[in-house]
């Protein structure tokens, strides 16, 4: 219980930087120019949103950093939530789907082999992306390059990573929701949100 607690923990507090992309102060600073250059990420209904002022007084790399590290929380929040319910299901890509359904479960019944495959595959990712970055003209969370083929003017593209943001956002929510429900509820599989309906 208190690995499932420290799990929790850690996704609440990683995921706090992932929804500060800028502050909306007149001040002429580093931050305003980034955020009046910035087309990517302010969408409406909200615009900027920094209820928590995390992005005040921040200097470009810093808020480059906050993007890159929103980009990889948003997709591994939407494969985690793709992967919570494909478990949910009953598959398995391992072990002969022996591992319980609920997701929790299977993670505490996974092997050591699995965990360190688990672990390794996840450093083998890092470490790829720590080497793409250093590549000049690299854009926050551009892992595959598609910033040497197009830029910010191509409005196709900025509604693209727009989608992708918010897609990433909802999952980064979704998934709190969702593990939470586990944790607390036992509920995992169709009938996740059960408490609330009955």
């Amino acid at each position: 219980m208190k690995l499932i607690s420290a799990i929790t923990g850690s996704l609440l507090v990683s995921s706090a930087s992932a929804f500060a992309p800028a502050s909306s102060r007149a001040s002429k600073t580093s931050l305003s120019a980034w955020v009046d250059e910035t087309v990517v990420g302010i969408t409406a209904p909200v615009g900027f949103f920094d209820p928590l002022g995390l992005s005040r007084g921040k200097t470009d790399e810093t808020m480059a950093m906050y993007r890159e590290a929103e980009l990889k929380h948003g997709r591994v929040a939407m494969a985690a939530c793709l992967g919570w319910y494909i478990t949910a299901g009953g598959v398995h890509p391992a072990f002969n789907s022996a591992l319980s359904s609920d997701p929790l479960e299977a993670m505490k019944q996974l092997p050591t082999v699995g965990w360190l495959q688990f672990v390794l595959g996840c450093g083998a990712v890092e470490w790829l992306a720590q080497q793409i970055k250093a590549r000049p003209g690299y854009q926050p969370g551009d892992l595959l390059g598609a910033a040497y083929w197009v830029d910010n003017s191509d409005e196709g593209w900025v509604d693209y990573q727009n989608k992708e943001l918010n897609n990433g956002r909802l999952a980064m929510l979704a998934f709190m929701g969702i593990y939470t429900q586990d944790l607390f509820f036992g509920d995992y599989g169709d009938e996740i949100f059960k408490p609330l309906v009955s």
